[in-house]
């Protein structure tokens, strides 16, 4: 069964390739090649139901969107829905991350607490209209490291690693980070939804 994926970032579409991959092989995850709707919602499930309704639509398939961003306590959960333009409206991640941790230069390890948070929306040609959510919580690093992920990844250290650990998500290989990602773990919620295609 093919599934529209409501994006043009190819990283997003890598990474759910891979997440369907591993527990849906029977799902093809198609990327989306339509017009670009307006994120004007001010949650990550509205701006998540604009992209999958739009892609529905001008696909006739069944479509998915995920709403994602990094949400730090001690900024009240920003930059949140408007992580990918937390430098401006030119989507630089560079520069995202670089002000991020400009703005929490002088903030202790024990207040650098975050979470990556992944809202995925799926919308049925026929109206139906569900939306999920993962969350992954962990803090953030005082500098990136590593190469792989994208975005916010090389500054996220994720809860659950074994002690004396310090790796961000930017350090996982791909493996790693499919297996416990914010993305993964919404996707874990949205199997059974999908089953009753």
């Amino acid at each position: 069964m093919k599934v529209v994926l409501a994006t043009h970032n190819a990283h997003k579409v890598a990474e759910f390739q891979q997440i369907v991959a591993a527990t849906r092989p029977d799902l093809e995850i198609v990327a989306y090649d339509g017009p670009e709707p307006v994120e004007d919602g001010v949650t990550f499930a509205e701006n998540a139901l604009i992209k999958a309704r739009a892609a529905a639509h001008h696909t006739g398939l069944v479509a998915l969107a995920d709403d994602s961003g990094i949400c730090v306590d001690v900024l009240g959960g920003s930059p949140g829905v408007f992580s990918a333009y937390w430098a401006g409206q030119k989507k630089d991640a560079a520069a995202n991350l670089e002000l991020l941790l400009d703005q929490l230069h002088d903030i202790a390890d024990p207040h650098r607490t975050a979470h990556f948070n992944s809202t995925i929306a799926m919308v049925v040609p026929n109206g139906r209209e569900h939306v999920v959510v993962g969350n992954w919580p962990g803090r953030l690093a005082r500098e990136a490291s590593g190469g792989g992920g994208f975005g916010y990844d090389p500054i996220f250290i994720p809860d659950g690693q074994l002690e004396g650990e310090e790796r961000t998500v930017g350090d996982f290989s791909d493996a790693e980070k499919q297996a416990q990602s914010h993305r993964a773990r919404a996707f874990a919620e949205l199997v059974p939804l999908l089953a009753g295609l």
